[in-house]
């Protein structure tokens, strides 16, 4: 696929996936409302890059201004490490539903989830802001070429003719934490449910149908914690700017667009909301 159908896809599944949960009343319980909130980064998320990429492609010149520049920096980071948080929110929500039933009303109210999804997007706004800031402070005196289809923060301190040191320290540190903070706390409440499941529910049809809620969550994470990390927390020096790109393209463009496809067919209750939802638009005299 393209990066143009890589981006339709993403765009186009991802505004299905929010139309649904906002359509659907059955859908509005916090496992959906977090789900929305993800497909909402990833419109997003993928509109930061593949315009100007696309851009780039069809006139055969790919420039960009200073300013234009650290805005897509700013939202690329500020979207990849909401979504990070994100997920870890998702992974704590499936715990309580699964290991806390009776409580699960009460932990996860209306308002713990807006303020969960709040601090969510907060806290990837300010660091992103924190990136933007301090990239800004740099003196760029030297080549204009960055060796990406982005402006992403390596490559850009690459250029820089001031002392990247603490830039570098902040990325491998500040960001290292956003992206393996989330992923231990998934990590943990992936382990409290399997051990709940096998210690606690005799029925291996249960267990089944429990964990069958987790599935595509899972999914998610593999492919989107797995690149950031090892994209982020590496050195620069024992890594090629191909292998950087290609990481990037994964978490970037290639995972929003598949967490749709990934989200409707690994659930059945979005895939029949779905498949409602589409058939009342397209053939409205049925309903």
């Amino acid at each position: 696929m393209s990066p143009l159908d890589l981006g339709l896809a993403s765009v186009l599944g991802n505004r299905v996936i929010v139309a649904v949960i906002l359509a659907d009343p059955r859908l509005h319980t916090p496992m959906y409302y977090f789900l929305g909130n993800l497909s909402s980064l990833d419109i997003f998320y993928s509109t930061v890059t593949v315009p100007k990429m696309l851009a780039g492609f069809l006139s055969g010149h790919q420039t960009i201004s200073f300013t234009s520049c650290l805005a897509q920096l700013h939202f690329f980071h500020f979207l990849g490490s909401s979504e990070a948080m994100l997920l870890a929110v998702m992974a704590y929500d499936r715990y309580v539903a699964i290991c806390n039933p009776l409580r699960y009303t009460l932990v996860m109210s209306p308002q713990a989830c807006l303020l969960l999804a709040g601090v969510t997007w907060a806290t990837g706004f300010l660091h992103a802001l924190m990136h933007t800031v301090m990239t800004f402070q740099l003196h760029f005196c030297g080549p204009n070429h960055i060796h990406h289809f982005f402006c992403d923060i390596k490559p850009l301190l690459s250029l820089a003719c001031s002392s990247t040191c603490i830039n570098l320290s902040l990325l491998h540190t500040v960001t290292g934490i956003i992206g393996v903070s989330p992923f231990i706390i998934t990590l943990l409440s992936y382990l409290f449910i399997i051990s709940f499941l096998f210690l606690k529910v005799g029925s291996w049809e249960s267990r089944r149908k429990a964990f069958s809620t987790c599935t595509s969550h899972l999914t998610v994470i593999a492919m989107y914690y797995g690149t950031v990390i090892f994209a982020y927390t590496r050195s620069s020096s024992g890594s090629s700017k191909g292998e950087e790109m290609i990481i990037t393209l994964v978490y970037g463009v290639i995972t929003p667009a598949l967490n749709p496809l990934i989200c409707t067919l690994r659930n059945s209750e979005v895939k029949y909301a779905t498949r409602k939802f589409i058939t009342r638009k397209l053939f409205p005299e049925r309903n």
